[in-house]
């Protein structure tokens, strides 16, 4: 459950990059969060994703923000109140500041990178809990690739993208920054298909995800699955996924402030 935001941000990966044409400042989703108990799909916590404006000496930046939060009657078995942040270019939605506070049962660690795309580097500051409880920093420089993102505004390049030239089978990999490890995430086109959601019936991009040498996500082709509406909006309406400790589903609940 320690990585619960993130394997919930993994669904929504990318498949082609364009500029931002579809973010608009003051978009807010709405995602229930459930998780297979007992055999049963239990809804279980709300995922917020909402976009703002940050102004700076020097720049107007996206404020790129992600929440998940139990409800409360599941407080008292597993309690999460975790956020991931981004603060971005809003015309490229390339990353230049990213926070991640997790807070899960008694679990805590804060995470930030400040990018230098210059030189291809990210300042790393984690801060967690050693085993008295005590809180410490640990500090470090790490090299990137090129084009290397952390996961919040890889969630929102999704919306750029353009899926519609992509052909049936299409795979493309993409490297993304994740507890100071880049990771190739891989993303494949597989059909259009039309679900009910809560926003109304929706014809959507069907995706399937995979990670290179990393277990996080478990099962096949059919395991690990995101929908968004093929619009130009693309919002993400579904999701569901297959994790070592069992699998979950990601609904939208609503969708407020888009851009189209």
């Amino acid at each position: 459950m320690k990585q619960l935001l993130f394997i919930i941000v993994l669904n929504f990966c990318p498949v082609l990059f364009a500029q931002n044409n579809t973010i608009a400042v003051g978009e807010k989703l709405s995602f229930t969060a459930s998780y297979n108990m007992s055999g049963l799909m239990t809804e279980i916590a709300q995922v917020n994703m909402e976009t703002g404006q940050v102004k700076t000496s020097n720049a107007t930046l996206l404020h790129l923000k992600c929440t998940a939060a139990t409800y409360s009657k599941w407080d008292g078995f597993f309690k999460i109140r975790d956020l991931y942040e981004s603060y971005v270019s809003p015309t490229s939605l390339t990353p230049y500041l990213y926070k991640r506070d997790i807070n899960e049962g008694s679990y805590y660690k804060f995470m930030q990178y400040t990018f230098s795309h210059k030189t291809n580097s990210v300042k790393s500051l984690m801060r967690k809990k050693n085993g008295k409880g005590e809180i410490f920093d640990k500090t470090a420089t790490l090299k990137i690739n090129s084009g290397t993102k952390d996961i919040v505004s890889t969630i929102y390049h999704i919306r750029n993208l353009d899926i519609h030239k992509a052909k049936i089978g299409d795979v493309k990999s993409f490297k993304v920054i994740f507890d100071n490890e880049e990771m190739v995430i891989n993303v494949k086109y597989i059909s259009k298909e039309t679900i009910a959601t809560a926003i109304g019936k929706k014809e959507c991009y069907k995706l399937a995800l995979s990670l290179n040498n990393k277990d996080i996500l478990k099962g096949g082709s059919n395991d690990n699955l995101l929908y968004l509406t093929a619009d130009a909006n693309k919002v993400p309406v579904y999701a569901k996924f297959k994790i070592p400790v069992g699998n979950g589903e990601l609904k939208i609940k609503s969708a407020t402030g888009l851009k189209n």
